[in-house]
Protein backbone atom coordinates (compact mmCIF):
# COMPACT_ATOMS: atom_id res chain seq x y z
CA UNK A 1 0.00 0.00 0.00
CA UNK A 2 3.08 2.62 0.82
CA UNK A 3 4.41 1.91 -2.66
CA UNK A 4 1.21 2.75 -4.56
CA UNK A 5 0.83 5.76 -2.52
CA UNK A 6 4.49 6.56 -3.01
CA UNK A 7 3.75 6.06 -6.87
CA UNK A 8 0.67 8.19 -6.94
CA UNK A 9 2.67 11.06 -5.17
CA UNK A 10 5.37 10.44 -7.79
CA UNK A 11 2.77 10.91 -10.98
CA UNK A 12 1.12 13.92 -9.08
CA UNK A 13 4.29 15.85 -8.95
CA UNK A 14 5.66 14.61 -12.20
CA UNK A 15 2.75 15.83 -13.91
CA UNK A 16 1.82 18.86 -12.00
CA UNK A 17 5.61 20.14 -12.85
CA UNK A 18 5.02 18.86 -16.89
CA UNK A 19 1.82 21.45 -16.89
CA UNK A 20 2.97 24.26 -14.68
CA UNK A 21 5.91 24.54 -17.40
CA UNK A 22 3.63 24.95 -20.45
CA UNK A 23 3.48 28.40 -21.91
CA UNK A 24 -1.07 28.77 -21.88
CA UNK A 25 -2.75 29.53 -18.39
CA UNK A 26 -5.16 26.90 -18.19
CA UNK A 27 -2.25 23.62 -17.66
CA UNK A 28 -0.11 25.77 -15.31
CA UNK A 29 -3.00 26.62 -12.97
CA UNK A 30 -3.92 22.52 -13.30
CA UNK A 31 -0.41 21.75 -12.89
CA UNK A 32 -0.10 24.15 -9.77
CA UNK A 33 -3.56 21.81 -8.56
CA UNK A 34 -1.55 18.58 -9.21
CA UNK A 35 1.08 20.01 -7.29
CA UNK A 36 -0.99 20.79 -4.03
CA UNK A 37 -2.85 17.35 -4.15
CA UNK A 38 0.50 15.99 -4.19
CA UNK A 39 1.59 17.77 -1.22
CA UNK A 40 -1.77 17.51 0.62
CA UNK A 41 -1.68 13.29 0.04
CA UNK A 42 2.18 13.43 1.39
CA UNK A 43 1.33 15.78 4.54
CA UNK A 44 -1.63 12.69 4.96
CA UNK A 45 0.34 9.79 4.34
CA UNK A 46 2.95 10.85 6.33
CA UNK A 47 0.47 11.79 9.44
CA UNK A 48 0.81 7.57 10.08
CA UNK A 49 -3.29 6.76 9.81
CA UNK A 50 -4.47 5.07 12.83
CA UNK A 51 -7.95 3.41 11.42
CA UNK A 52 -10.31 2.25 14.50
CA UNK A 53 -8.71 4.77 17.74
CA UNK A 54 -10.15 8.08 18.72
CA UNK A 55 -8.77 11.63 17.65
CA UNK A 56 -9.14 12.92 21.14
CA UNK A 57 -7.29 11.33 24.26
CA UNK A 58 -9.29 9.40 26.05
CA UNK A 59 -8.44 7.91 29.22
CA UNK A 60 -10.59 4.63 28.23
CA UNK A 61 -9.50 3.89 24.74
CA UNK A 62 -5.84 2.07 24.49
CA UNK A 63 -4.66 5.02 22.07
CA UNK A 64 -5.42 7.91 19.88
CA UNK A 65 -4.78 8.78 16.36
CA UNK A 66 -2.87 12.43 15.48
CA UNK A 67 -5.53 15.07 14.27
CA UNK A 68 -2.79 17.09 13.15
CA UNK A 69 -2.34 15.76 10.15
CA UNK A 70 -5.60 15.89 8.70
CA UNK A 71 -6.11 19.51 10.64
CA UNK A 72 -3.45 20.78 7.98
CA UNK A 73 -4.52 18.35 5.21
CA UNK A 74 -8.21 19.81 5.06
CA UNK A 75 -6.68 23.46 5.89
CA UNK A 76 -4.40 23.19 2.55
CA UNK A 77 -7.36 22.50 0.66
CA UNK A 78 -9.38 25.36 2.01
CA UNK A 79 -6.55 27.32 1.03
CA UNK A 80 -5.66 25.81 -1.84
CA UNK A 81 -9.14 25.86 -3.50
CA UNK A 82 -9.44 29.63 -2.83
CA UNK A 83 -5.51 30.28 -4.75
CA UNK A 84 -7.18 28.06 -7.51
CA UNK A 85 -10.48 30.05 -7.98
CA UNK A 86 -7.94 33.51 -7.78
CA UNK A 87 -5.76 32.39 -10.57
CA UNK A 88 -8.25 30.93 -12.93
CA UNK A 89 -9.94 34.40 -12.38
CA UNK A 90 -6.95 36.24 -12.73
CA UNK A 91 -6.10 34.39 -16.48
CA UNK A 92 -9.39 34.75 -17.96
CA UNK A 93 -8.95 38.75 -17.17
CA UNK A 94 -5.72 38.78 -18.59
CA UNK A 95 -7.22 36.89 -21.55
CA UNK A 96 -9.47 39.36 -21.60
CA UNK A 97 -7.57 42.28 -21.61
CA UNK A 98 -4.70 41.02 -23.73
CA UNK A 99 -6.78 38.51 -26.09
CA UNK A 100 -4.29 35.82 -25.10
CA UNK A 101 -3.50 33.38 -22.04
CA UNK A 102 0.03 32.79 -22.75
CA UNK A 103 2.50 33.41 -19.03
CA UNK A 104 5.42 34.40 -20.87
CA UNK A 105 4.17 36.95 -22.93
CA UNK A 106 5.31 36.20 -26.03
CA UNK A 107 2.29 36.62 -28.84
CA UNK A 108 2.09 34.09 -31.51
CA UNK A 109 3.05 34.85 -34.77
Amino acid sequence: MEALVAVIIGVLTACGVYLSLRRRSFPVVLGITLLSYAVNLFLFAMGRLTIGRPAVIDAAAAGYTDPLPQALVLTAIVISFAMTAFVIMLALKARAELGDDRVDGNRPT
